[in-house]
């Protein structure tokens, strides 16, 4: 069972919803980028998502593109991102984390390598948001056998045709994305997402969270109360580029997960 089995099986017995939170790796550097990912257990995050900064980040929006860059700038590289990881699993062995990218830099890195790597920094599951079902073998299935949950997006767009062939060899959770477009868009609704939900939750065991669009502790309790939990990404981001603090930042999240946590 990797941790983040664990997690939601520790939740499901509390029923409790799933609180997820994004963050890019090295925003706006490394020192700063792991205090803050040090401080997410406590405020209440159950899943911690590392971005992995990326060049080209097609599925993302101005707030996150614009977090890669400044991780980039400050010397980031995957190598890095997976320090990170390391430095955090030396005082939190349970908390999963679940690194979130393209796949451009893992085949750069070599995905042999880059398996052993990652499960020796304590990376427990892996969104590659570029990788289509039909290149399963390319990752998904080498990441499952060297014991890393392969996370897979359904969007608006997947269709019943479509969904069997997304769910197939989905392990850890399924993430929804509620809008159809890019991160921080548009804002999700619960009544749009809820029967995207359950249609999704009628095909597979997996808890489902929904993402893209939760910027308030209301957003978080309203989509959380309908899925198994919820992710927030780039409302998180934003406060940092602003120039909050550490502890502010980890307040705004902590609010947010108290929304989450109601629902």
């Amino acid at each position: 069972m990797s941790r983040i089995d664990a997690k939601f099986a520790e939740l499901a017995a509390q029923n409790r919803k799933a609180f997820v939170s994004y963050i890019m790796a090295g925003d706006p550097d490394f020192e700063t980028s792991l205090e803050l990912v040090r401080g997410l257990p406590e405020a209440g995050v159950d899943v911690i998502e590392l971005g992995l900064p990326f060049t080209d980040p097609m599925a993302d929006g101005p707030t996150i593109q614009l977090a890669g860059q400044r991780a980039l700038e400050a010397g980031m590289t995957l190598k890095r991102t997976l320090d990170l990881a390391r430095a955090f699993r030396e005082e939190d062995d349970t908390t999963p984390i679940v690194l979130m990218g393209y796949y451009n830099p893992i085949y750069s890195h070599g995905v042999d390598r880059f398996l052993t790597d990652a499960k020796a920094a304590g990376i427990d599951g892996l969104i590659v948001v570029d990788l289509p079902p039909e290149e399963d073998d390319e990752l998904c299935l080498p990441a499952q056998a060297a014991g890393l949950n392969f996370i897979r997006l359904a969007t608006p767009t997947t269709d019943d045709k479509r969904l069997p062939r997304v769910l197939q060899n989905t392990s850890g959770f399924v993430y929804y994305v509620s809008i159809t477009g890019i991160t921080g868009a548009a804002a999700a609704q619960s009544a749009d997402v809820a029967p995207e939900v359950a249609r999704i939750k009628s095909a597979t065991d997996l808890p489902v969270i929904v993402g893209f669009g939760i910027r308030t502790p209301e957003n978080a309790r309203d989509i959380a109360s309908i899925a198994d939990g919820c992710v927030v990404g780039s409302a998180i981001v934003a406060e940092l580029a602003k120039g909050q603090s550490v502890a502010e930042v980890l307040a705004f999240v902590a609010g947010l997960a108290g929304g989450a946590h109601e629902a």
